[in-house]
């Protein structure tokens, strides 16, 4: 056998390899902290995507991020994050994790907007009003939100 065609053989074998060991991995045992959007079609128009769990006390920063998200995010993304069926998706999600969405996607999803891309609400608009010490403090709420949540 030619070197190219161990290659392509090793290839082979290891991506079948991979694709195995994916298959064997444990799912989420958190129902709603995959990456895999959640099937909506049962939940009523404008209702709460996620069922979110309010931390008891919440950092100075959080607190102001709060009132700014109340005032600017929440007619969209809803009470504590949890989305709106229909409207815009919870950032109480794991789709949201700084891992794969870092606190600066929250700053440019804000000044920019954000071409929909794991949910199908639309695109999001650019923000309006809102500075960026605004968006830090919003980022601070939600991440508190979302570690109260299991999302770290």
């Amino acid at each position: 056998m030619s070197k190219s065609g161990i290659l392509i053989a090793a290839f082979f074998v290891v991506g079948g390899a991979v694709v195995i060991w994916q298959q064997l991995q444990p799912s989420s045992s958190m129902p709603g902290h995959t990456m895999t959007t959640p099937d909506l079609s049962q939940t009523e128009e404008g209702a709460p995507i996620a069922d979110v769990v309010v931390p008891a006390e919440f950092s100075a920063n959080a607190q102001l991020g709060k009132r700014v998200f109340d005032g600017a995010c929440a007619a969209c993304h809803g009470a504590n994050a949890a989305g709106q069926n229909g409207v815009a998706p919870p950032l109480v999600h794991k789709i949201y994790e700084p891992s794969h969405h870092g606190d600066a996607a929250f700053l440019l999803a804000a000044k920019q907007g954000v071409r929909a891309h794991h949910w199908k609400f639309g695109n999001m608009p650019p923000v309006e009003g809102v500075t960026p010490g605004d968006v830090k403090m919003v980022v601070a709420y939600v991440r508190e939100l979302q570690r109260a949540n299991g999302i770290n």
